[in-house]
C-alpha cells in the first residue's frame, strides 16, 4: 500500500510539472496573494514564496512597512482609540459609500463591524497569478505603490488620479488594494467570490467578473485576530440616483440593514439633488453616521432625531469646493473637542473635522428624510 501511494505521489508531482501555472494557480491561496501583495511573507510552502527573494519584492515591503508604520502611528491607532471612547454600541454592518477600495479607515473606525459594504465607481477584475510575474514584478508592484500613494499619505482617494492609477500594470482594479489592505489591518482571507446584484437586488455569483460593470463586484470572507468570520462586499456602482436605481445597490443594502456608516472626501456630492437617494437611504438606515463636512449637509440632520457631537476644527473646504462652506457646521463645530489624527481634504490633524451623528432612541426610520442646504 505504501509503495501504492507513493506511485500515485510520484505520477501526481509530474502533472503538477506539466501543468506547472495551472497547479500553480490553483493552490496560490488568495491570502498567500493578499501578504505577497502587501510586501509581508506568504506561508512558506506558497508557491509565491521563492519570489519574496527577489530585490524587487523585498523593496516592496520594505517601502510598504514604512509606509504602514507611519500610518497606523499617526492615524489608524489614534483613530481606532478615539472610536473606542466616542462611539456607542456598533450595529453590525458598515456602510461605506463614496469608498473606493479603502478598507483600511473602514476598519479602522469600525473594527467591530462583521459585514462591511463599500462602493465605488472603479470596477473589480480579476488577478493575474503572481508566479507567472517572475521579471515584471519591479514595475508591476511599483505601480500598485502608486495607486496608493495619495490614501497613504491624505488618508483618501483623489478621484480623478483613480480613473488612471487603477488601471496602471498587471494589478489593476479594487481587487490588489483591497488584498493591501485587508492584510496589512491583521486579516486573514478565507474565500473570494465574484458577485453581482439581481433585479431584485440579490446577491449572485458573477460568472463574467471581467466585464467590471455597474452592480457587479467581489465578497471577501476573512478574520482576523479573533477567528471570527466577516464579510467585505465592494461593489462598482454609480450612487447618483439612476446609476443606483439601475444596479439595485440600495436595495441589496436594505437586506443588511439598519447599520452604522461612514464618508469622508466624497466631493460633496450628498449635498446635491442628485444624490437624494443614497443621501435618504443613509439617514433612514444608519444608526451612527461618522463623516467629514463632505458628506450629509447638516441642515440634513433633524437636532429632535440625531444627537450631533462635533470633533476637531472646521476651517471650511479647500479650495476645489470652496463653494461648499457650511455657516451651521461651522457654528456647530466652535465647540468641537480636539482629535489627535487628521482624516479628509483638511488631512492635517489640527484642520481635520469629524462628526459623530447618533439617532435618538426610538426614532423610526421612514420618519428621517434629507432636507439638504444650509
Amino acid at each position: 500500500m505504501l509503495q501504492r501511494r507513493s506511485v500515485i505521489a510520484a505520477a501526481a508531482g509530474m502533472l503538477c510539472a506539466a501543468l506547472a501555472p495551472a497547479c500553480a494557480a490553483d493552490i496560490v491561496s488568495p491570502n498567500d496573494t493578499a501578504r505577497f501583495l502587501a510586501g509581508m511573507p506568504p506561508a512558506a510552502d506558497s508557491p509565491l514564496a521563492p519570489l519574496t527573494k527577489d530585490p524587487a519584492w523585498q523593496q516592496h515591503a520594505s517601502a510598504f512597512d514604512a509606509a504602514f508604520d507611519r500610518v497606523e502611528h499617526d492615524q489608524l491607532a489614534r483613530i481606532r482609540a478615539w472610536s473606542i471612547d466616542a462611539l456607542p454600541a456598533a450595529r453590525p454592518t458598515v456602510f461605506y459609500m463614496f469608498s473606493g477600495a479603502d478598507f483600511l479607515y473602514a476598519n479602522a473606525f469600525y473594527p467591530k463591524a462583521t459585514t462591511y459594504v463599500l462602493a465605488g465607481l472603479e470596477p473589480v477584475r480579476p488577478l493575474p497569478d503572481p508566479t507567472t510575474l517572475r521579471g515584471s514584478l519591479a514595475p508591476d508592484l511599483a505601480n500598485l505603490r502608486f495607486s496608493l500613494r495619495t490614501l497613504m499619505s491624505l488618508s483618501y482617494f483623489i478621484t480623478r488620479q483613480m480613473g488612471s492609477d487603477f488601471w496602471r500594470g498587471r494589478f489593476n482594479g479594487t481587487l490588489p488594494v483591497l488584498y493591501v489592505f485587508l492584510a496589512r489591518s491583521g486579516k486573514t482571507i478565507r474565500e473570494v467570490t465574484p458577485v453581482r446584484l439581481d433585479e431584485a437586488g440579490g446577491v449572485q455569483p458573477d460568472v463574467d467578473p471581467a466585464r467590471g460593470i455597474a452592480g457587479h463586484g467581489v465578497k471577501i470572507t476573512f478574520a482576523g485576530s479573533d477567528g471570527e468570520a466577516r464579510t467585505l462586499y465592494y461593489f462598482s456602482t454609480n450612487l447618483a440616483n439612476e446609476g443606483v436605481k439601475s444596479s439595485k445597490f440600495l436595495q441589496f443594502c436594505e437586506t443588511l440593514a439598519p447599520g452604522d456608516s461612514f464618508v469622508k472626501s466624497a466631493s460633496y456630492l450628498l449635498h446635491g439633488s442628485n444624490f437624494s437617494t443614497v443621501r435618504d437611504f443613509l439617514l433612514a438606515n444608519s444608526a451612527v453616521m461618522i463623516q467629514d463636512d463632505s458628506g450629509i449637509p447638516l441642515a440634513g440632520y433633524d437636532p429632535q432625531k440625531w444627537d450631533l457631537q462635533p470633533f476637531g476644527r472646521y476651517v471650511g473646504p479647500i479650495g476645489v469646493f470652496r463653494g461648499m462652506y457650511q455657516r451651521n457646521y461651522a457654528a456647530l463645530f466652535k465647540n468641537g473637542r480636539p482629535i489627535d489624527f487628521g482624516i479628509g481634504y483638511r488631512w492635517r490633524p489640527n484642520q481635520s473635522n469629524l462628526l459623530l451623528a447618533a439617532k435618538k432612541p426610538g426614532v423610526s426610520e421612514a420618519s428621517v428624510r434629507s432636507a439638504p442646504g444650509d
